[in-house]
């Protein structure tokens, strides 16, 4: 009788699940005036979803919102999002987790260490030394994004998001000739922006959230290529690490929120810097990745990229909820991230 109730039980919540990508405007239909939806969507707040991942506090920040509006607008989202039902069954999270898919990363061992690629909802950092290949695997996964993978991943768009002046278009041209994909197309597939400040960085997101509500699953894979480099330049010295700390959280945060909301895979290169204190403890390798445990916290899976013969890279899982830590070993070619080859 039990087994029974529980099957009934996930065919209700699959019915009842709310669709990924809630319009705002069903706010209407709870007193919430045009005018106000209009100021949220401008913020980079385009779905209910993504409402309910932003405090009150955060909301009367938001230019034109009266706390009053706020509150009411609150008491919308918690009539929309099923009455106050806030938990569910770990069977019930599970089915829902089956919406998660990969990226292939264009090397099969990778893959493999990754449990089957670039895991969508999460986000994936990868930190190493320069020459180890995080651009380069980043230009390979704006091609392989658009390849259709495993479990009835279709593939689709990327957005790039360009701190340090690395991205090289043409690079693609090579990557797609690898996959016998049509160079303009994939080019087409891929939408591209430099910044030059940490708040634009940050500013730059509701842009992301602006377009992937307008293109509902079509972008798959957000690409930070390096998610520290600005901060470390904008912020120098102990006496800003707290703000520069602050700044940073607020970034990943929006990040990991994105991911979850439009269910996409967020990509993020880091870099590396001495660690005074590693002589001392003995450690083999004295370097760590910047950010702090603000990073450390913020990141899913992080994985520290190493140089090895040739055109040889050795990738390890630093750190993840549910990988093994392990190694792999790819090389680049002019086909982008490979399987190394002996």
């Amino acid at each position: 009788m039990a087994a029974v109730m529980e099957s009934g039980d996930v065919a209700l919540y699959e019915e009842e699940d709310p669709d990924l990508y809630q319009d705002l405007d069903l706010l209407q239909n709870h007193g919430i005036n045009v005018a106000d939806i209009k100021k949220l969507k401008s913020a980079g707040v385009c779905t209910i979803k993504g409402l309910q991942m932003l405090t009150k506090k955060k909301l009367c920040a938001i230019k034109g919102l009266s706390e009053a509006k706020v509150e009411k607008i609150k008491e919308s989202v918690l009539k929309l999002s099923g009455g106050g039902s806030v938990f569910c069954t770990a069977l019930q999270a599970s089915i829902k987790r089956k919406t998660v898919f990969r990226v292939s990363t264009g090397s099969t061992e990778l893959n493999k260490l990754l449990g089957g690629g670039l895991e969508s909802m999460a986000i994936t950092e990868v930190f190493g030394e320069f020459r180890t290949g995080k651009t380069q695997l980043s230009h390979t996964l704006c091609v392989t994004t658009q390849l259709p993978g495993e479990n009835g991943f279709t593939g689709g768009k990327v957005i790039f998001i360009d701190t340090e002046h690395t991205f090289r278009p043409d690079r693609l041209r090579n990557i797609a000739n690898r996959y016998n994909l049509d160079q303009d197309a994939v080019l087409n597939n891929v939408i591209y922006t430099r910044v030059y400040t940490s708040e634009q960085q940050l500013e730059v997101l509701d842009f992301v959230c602006a377009k992937l509500y307008e293109e509902a699953g079509i972008y798959k894979l957000l690409i930070v290529d390096s998610v520290m480099a600005l901060f470390r330049v904008d912020f120098s010295g102990r006496g800003e690490l707290a703000e520069r700390q602050q700044q940073l959280a607020q970034m990943l945060s929006k990040l990991q929120k994105i991911s979850e909301e439009y269910n996409i895979a967020v990509f993020v290169t880091n870099q590396m810097t001495a660690d005074p204190g590693a002589s001392l403890s003995f450690q083999a390798d004295p370097k760590k990745p910047i950010g702090g445990n603000i990073m450390a916290h913020a990141s899913t899976t992080r994985v520290y990229l190493r140089k090895g013969r040739g055109e040889m890279r050795i990738a390890k899982i630093y750190d993840s909820p549910d990988l093994p830590e392990s190694e792999a070993t790819f090389s680049i070619t002019d086909g982008g991230v490979d399987d190394a080859k002996e």
